[in-house]
């Protein structure tokens, strides 16, 4: 064991968080991703969210920010992340194949207007593509979330934000900067700057 290797890591992180903040398109399209959700919610509609292992739990966790409060205190927006029902996701495993599990969800929650948070760290996870189409079909707003090597699918999605690194934990690290940023840019657009004492 070596704290080298504790220092390697978190240089790593650093240097992804340092590239991200330093491209203009990147912060461009975060911005343009809390416009799209903070449009959602003011029309009423809501934010749904999907991703695989780790970015399953990261769609939980934005979802919670959104439902309950990100800094400010503010009534609960709607959101939801598709990744917690279990008898749902077996169900839907068992009787239509794990490449569907989002899809028929999506199905069947999802309305025009609504946006898709889609986290997949390497653009090529099935379950997620499937659920940008069904999503695409409906009119919901499509946002992914990926590395480097998800650039294909950026035909499935209105705005794709691409961390730039290919280091699974780097890239999941900066979609979490990435989405509590969003988080703070729709609380400011819809309740408008915090309060001070």
């Amino acid at each position: 064991m070596s704290q080298d290797r504790i220092v390697a890591h978190f240089q790593s992180s650093l240097a992804g968080l340092n590239k991200a903040v330093q491209s203009t398109e990147l912060l461009a399209t975060t911005h343009a991703i809390a416009r799209a959700v903070a449009d959602a919610l003011r029309a009423g509609n809501k934010l749904l969210l999907i991703g695989n292992g780790g970015s399953a739990a990261d769609a939980q966790h934005i979802a919670a920010e959104i439902v309950g409060r990100y800094k400010q205190e503010r009534p609960g927006w709607a959101a939801i992340a598709l990744t917690t029902d279990t008898s749902a996701l077996t169900a839907i495993a068992n009787d239509y194949g794990f490449e569907q599990i989002f899809a028929r969800q999506v199905q069947g929650l999802a309305r025009r207007g609504d946006v898709l948070f889609a986290l997949t760290t390497s653009g090529r996870s099935p379950n997620i593509l499937a659920a940008l189409k069904t999503a695409r079909d409906i009119g919901v707003t499509t946002v992914g979330f990926t590395g480097t090597k998800g650039e294909t699918m950026r035909a499935a999605c209105d705005h794709l934000f691409v961390a730039p690194t290919d280091d699974t934990p780097v890239v999941q690290q900066i979609h979490m900067m990435a989405m509590h940023a969003i988080c703070d840019d729709v609380e400011q657009a819809l309740i408008g700057a915090p309060k001070t004492a």
